[in-house]
């Protein structure tokens, strides 16, 4: 079976009849999809798309595509995931190592009340500022999120809702590995982690989707449990690259929190270097 058939398949299986608009009939084993269902419903051939699941057929035409898109109610991080496996997206271009913009690093440094980082193509954090520094406990094991959050103990504590962020996780690295196929990084990254049974069966969902506005729960040692608005943006002209800025309503219980965070980054940062903190 084929990248693009196994994609297909598990879409297939999480999509149930009711949320496809279509009776869910008494006679079924599985609860996804009938492979005749998808192709009823994009207004193909069975034939075809068993081959199409099946590895057979690798060439869909753009049209087919989009069929199959509607069908299975897939996302747009999920629709472009099924063009580029299809060999239909853009090919990415050729990258080598991953560096941040310096004048990027240092617009994270200014931001002394907000926590702000840039990662990575396999989601390694790249750059932080000191308050994204603090909220993470300094990146103690790993500074690759999805390492983080399989790995490290403290993900456990830090992360209340960490089956969510897990989830999430593992589909964006996903998403990533289709935009950017054969990154060596990609692969160590998931053959890393490929003895974890949970971020296997996770990685066999084929869910793939990308960071977007969203919130996360954090539990932190010091500054207790805050919920944080997420926003994500792409670095233009570094491909693969994301800035991840965290941010909680002035007032907010979060927002007296990052406050906290933030005295005991400047703390830390004294602690490196006493000279700091004198005047003149």
């Amino acid at each position: 079976m084929s990248s693009l058939g196994e994609y297909l398949r598990a879409r297939r299986g999480e999509l149930s009849p009711a949320a496809a608009g279509l009776p869910a009939g008494s006679r079924r084993r599985v609860p996804g999809l009938r492979r005749s269902e998808v192709a009823l419903l994009a207004d193909i051939s069975v034939e075809y798309y068993v081959r199409l699941e099946q590895g057979r057929e690798r060439n869909p035409s753009p049209a087919v595509l989009d069929a199959l898109v509607h069908a299975l109610h897939l996302s747009r991080d999920g629709a472009e995931h099924l063009y580029r496996l299809a060999g239909l997206a853009p090919a990415p271009g050729a990258v080598g190592p991953e560096r941040v913009d310096p004048q990027l690093a240092q617009l994270l440094g200014a931001w002394t009340a907000t926590p702000a980082m840039v990662l990575g193509r396999a989601l390694d954090v790249l750059v932080a500022n000191p308050l994204a520094e603090e909220l993470f406990g300094t990146f103690p094991t790993t500074r690759n999120l999805v390492e983080l959050v399989f790995r490290d103990p403290s993900a456990r504590s830090l992360y209340p809702e960490r089956d969510v962020v897990a989830r999430d996780t593992v589909a964006a690295l996903r998403l990533a590995e289709g935009a950017h196929p054969g990154d060596a990084r990609i692969r160590e990254v998931r053959e890393g982690l490929g003895d974890d049974p949970g971020f296997t069966r996770l990685w066999e969902r084929h869910d793939a989707r990308g960071k977007t506005a969203e919130r996360k729960r954090f539990a932190h040692p010091q500054a207790g449990e805050m919920t944080l608005q997420v926003q994500t943006f792409d670095v233009r002209g570094s491909a693969g690259q994301q800035l991840v800025v965290y941010h909680a309503p002035a007032g907010s219980p979060a927002a007296d929190g990052l406050a906290l965070l933030g005295i005991l980054a400047a703390q830390r940062a004294a602690a490196r270097d006493p000279r700091g903190t004198r005047s003149g």
